[in-house]
């Protein structure tokens, strides 16, 4: 029997030198990525930091990361060795923290909402996003914009609005601008909603499910529902978590709509259709709320995770504050923050209508 011959020394001098050749193109990449990466990290931990002064946390950690980027680079200015890993937090890290956030939902809270509810939630999205788009057309606002306001506005504030970005494609001045009205308005909500339980005649679960509904952020959410007591709280936590299960759908039919617009745009006579973007990473969302449906996590676990999540998305958005200029933002005028008021109203009158309609 034969043993197997022995490599030739040039094959394997040729083999280490690819492979070494392979690990300092790897350590280049890396550190391009770094100096940006560490600025995007340094700005939002700074934002978390800021939350334990009176008066900032009643505002997510996401709004605060984006106000300092834009500060930042419209007073500082974003040194050209960070862009590589702005891009990086702004696109790999983004996609990774909204798949995260999967891990936040279940399929139990959704059918807690009860079949009301659900019908409340989805409906209120829907008919949220097609008055928006069409009330934007009317007002001549840009439609990348406006489909941004929209889903800001209709599914979960800043987090819809990035992930959104994906489909649409706008510019970062419009995704600062988009970002801005969410929070704006939907912090009005969150410190209007508290006074009118008893005006309106709403109990405990009729008052959560119209914040969850209706009001833009998570955290705003949980501050104003909590105001009626525990079980208001409770219940417009789980109806706006349920209402973030819709944020992959929409991005998926955002895509699907950009797709074909631009297919119709780019073919002639005897064109083609386009290519069919896939969210995959929306995808990944639904994977992991399947997975936390069937897996019980330790509690301490997930509540690490939901941290990791929140950090991630305000490191996302402090890569878009950075790359924000002020000036072409306000370029866009008044026209889209009215859009965004007209559009929270509009959510805030069809859900609270459709609860009273269904009791």
């Amino acid at each position: 029997m034969t043993s197997p011959p022995e490599p030739r020394f040039d094959a394997v001098v040729a083999d280490r030198a690819s492979l070494s050749a392979l690990l300092r193109q790897l350590a280049r990449r890396s550190y391009g990525i770094f100096p940006g990466l560490l600025l995007t990290t340094a700005i939002a931990g700074s934002a978390f930091a800021l939350r334990h002064v009176p008066g900032i946390a009643i505002f997510s950690p996401m709004i605060i990361s984006i106000m300092l980027g834009i500060a930042f680079h419209n007073i500082v200015g974003t040194p050209a060795i960070t862009q590589k890993g702005i891009a990086f937090s702004l696109r790999r890290l983004l996609r990774f923290a909204i798949i995260l956030l999967g891990l936040q939902l279940t399929v139990a809270q959704i059918m807690a909402v009860g079949a009301s509810g659900v019908v409340v939630i989805v409906t209120t999205l829907v008919a949220t996003f097609a008055f928006t788009t069409w009330a934007g057309r009317l007002m001549g606002v840009d439609h990348k914009l406006t489909q941004l306001i929209a889903a800001g506005t209709s599914i979960c504030g800043a987090s819809a609005v990035v992930a959104a970005n994906t489909a649409t494609h706008a510019g970062e001045e419009d995704v600062a601008y988009a970002v801005a009205c969410v929070t704006v308005f939907g912090t009005i909500a969150m410190f209007v909603y508290p006074l009118l339980p008893e005006l309106l005649h709403l109990d405990p679960h009729a008052f959560g499910l119209w914040t969850g509904s209706s009001i833009h952020e998570i955290a705003q959410v949980v501050a104003a529902a909590f105001q009626d007591g525990q079980q208001a709280g409770e219940f417009g936590t789980i109806a706006k978590l349920s209402r973030v299960v819709l944020l992959a759908p929409m991005v998926i039919a955002m895509g699907i709509v950009a797709s074909r617009r631009a297919s119709r745009r780019a073919a002639g006579p005897h064109g083609t259709a386009g290519h069919l973007p896939i969210p995959w990473f929306v995808l990944g969302f639904v994977a992991l709320i399947v997975v936390n449906s069937a897996i019980s996590i330790p509690p301490e676990v997930k509540s690490w995770i939901a941290v990791l999540t929140g950090f991630l998305l305000s490191v996302a958005l402090t890569a878009m504050g950075l790359v924000t200029d002020l000036r072409k933002l306000t370029a866009r005028g008044v026209r889209p923050a009215l859009l965004g008021l007209i559009a929270s109203l509009f959510i805030s009158g069809f859900s609270l209508t459709l609860i009273k309609l269904l009791g």
